[in-house]
């Protein structure tokens, strides 16, 4: 359990976990959080990090902060999706060590198991085989922290957790065409398509990959869980959050351009499916098994969550000056 007095350190807190993290934290109590925008912390910054922690003396940390993008992005650059994501995490834990912080929990993604290994994933399937090589230098570093906190609660006897979170979306994201994940961006497409008037939007692929969507809020909700009820003792090198079920990339385009098109009857877009762009691994569906036996289950439907980030996407682009 967590002492709602207790000093938390969220790195990462205006991102899409993070910022659900904060919002989580706040409606149960927690008051004593601490926060560092880039510009106020380098996270690659070694000392920077570590003068950080010696002032603020944290009791608990969130290791939410990280470089992220979607198969464009880490395409592109792979150099920097390795360095800044392995040192923003080693930065952070041996900070954390180094502080005698009393709990950590840090966030790695579903994309560090390997291209095809057996649906679902199970926690065991980890370097049981090569990795997707649009993300792989993603995927290495984050399964280098999860070692890294593996190896410090083995040698040292600390208390960090691990958490494999399948694919995110909600309020914060990035809605990015180019260089965001598949959902946000296919918002943004679709949005973008009905404010122009267009006939049609061109999409990545050939619609066939499977993936497995997650709500921000369910995500905060599972983490804040753990860190309240479970140890790494319990965990073991780390646990799988999902939903369960998954369905292809085809499927995910034609509920997104129905909450879209929602608002204008008898108007709809075409779409089309750019081949020569790489669909990513096949399909990604988490086994969770061992987290409904801790006690926890996801709340929030594909639909529901689809319309609640589509009403944020809205707000911030009011908020932006783009829409009236």
């Amino acid at each position: 359990m967590m002492n709602k007095q207790g000093k938390i350190y969220i790195a990462g807190h205006r991102g899409l976990v993070g910022s659900a993290l904060f919002r989580k934290l706040k409606s149960e109590g927690y008051e004593n959080i601490i926060t560092s925008t880039h510009r106020e912390l380098d996270l690659t910054d070694q000392r920077a990090v570590e003068d950080f922690f010696n002032k603020s003396k944290p009791d608990y940390v969130f290791l939410a902060a990280a470089k992220v993008g979607g198969i464009g992005a880490n395409s592109t650059y792979p150099a920097e999706f390795l360095y800044q994501n392995m040192m923003i995490g080693y930065n952070v834990v041996n900070a954390s060590y180094k502080n005698k912080v009393k709990k950590l929990l840090n966030l790695g993604s579903s994309c560090i198991y390997p291209k095809l290994a057996p649906q679902p994933l199970k926690e065991e399937y980890l370097l049981t085989g090569s990795l997707e090589p649009t993300n792989d230098a993603y995927a290495i570093a984050k399964i280098a922290v999860i070692k890294l906190c593996s190896y410090y609660n083995r040698q040292y006897g600390t208390n960090y957790i691990s958490v494999m979170p399948t694919n995110l979306y909600g309020p914060e994201d990035t809605y990015d065409t180019e260089n965001g994940h598949v959902l946000p961006a296919m918002i943004r497409k679709f949005h973008e398509a009905k404010m122009m008037g267009k006939d049609g939007v061109t999409l990545w692929g050939d619609g066939s990959p499977y993936r497995e969507f997650l709500y921000s809020e369910d995500l905060a909700d599972a983490v804040v869980f753990l860190m309240e009820h479970r140890s790494a003792a319990d965990i073991g090198e780390f646990v799988n959050i999902g939903t369960g079920s998954d369905l292809c990339i085809r499927e995910l385009a034609d509920i997104i351009k129905k909450i879209v098109y929602a608002d204008v009857p008898g108007r709809t877009c075409s779409i089309e499916w750019d081949t020569s762009k790489p669909n990513g691994t096949p399909r990604k569906l988490l086994d969770i098994s061992r987290l409904h036996a801790m006690g926890w289950k996801a709340k929030t439907s594909l639909i529901e969550g689809i319309e609640k980030a589509y009403s944020a996407f809205i707000e911030s682009e009011k908020s932006n000056g783009v829409l009236p």
